[in-house]
């Protein structure tokens, strides 16, 4: 994490009222890579402390535990994650599923790269991954169903 990463998880729009500059915060729904990797702290560890999150995140980043507490708030904002602020200290939990989020990536991804052809990802997929042969007979029993068979 760093702290460019915070200005990156929004986009701020100027609107002129009457004459006075006003700032508003608009959020983007989908997660950064930042905020990714703090919900799968979230996804696997259960409702944690900003503290755990933190910890959780150096071996993979090297930031302050502000900037971890500042992503949180953001996250809490953008609805990507719950705070519990009974519990003392507060406790984070990820809002959205690892399902859902990660429809949402793919989506995304096969608009924007495959022009919506979502075969041409699962066969970049499959070309560019080592599909083990339980995945390979997983993705065959698809074909199967959406063939009717």
């Amino acid at each position: 994490l760093c702290e460019g990463a915070v200005a990156n998880s929004f986009v701020t729009v100027v609107e002129v009222n009457s004459g006075v500059a006003s700032m508003a915060r608009h959020a983007s729904t989908q997660p950064t890579d930042v905020e990714l990797q703090i919900l799968r702290v979230l996804w696997d560890d259960g409702p944690s402390t900003a503290r755990h999150v933190h910890e959780a995140l150096q071996g993979a980043k090297q930031t302050t535990y502000s900037t971890t507490v500042k992503m949180l708030s953001v996250m809490l904002d953008k609805g990507l994650v719950r705070r519990d602020e009974e519990a003392s200290p507060h406790r984070y939990r990820a809002a959205v599923t690892r399902e859902s989020a990660g429809k949402r990536l793919v989506k995304e991804l096969v608009e924007k790269v495959y022009d919506g052809a979502a075969m041409s990802l699962v066969l970049q997929a499959l070309k560019g991954a080592k599909a083990s042969p339980e995945e390979l007979a997983e993705a065959r029993q698809l074909l199967d169903e959406l063939e009717g068979k």
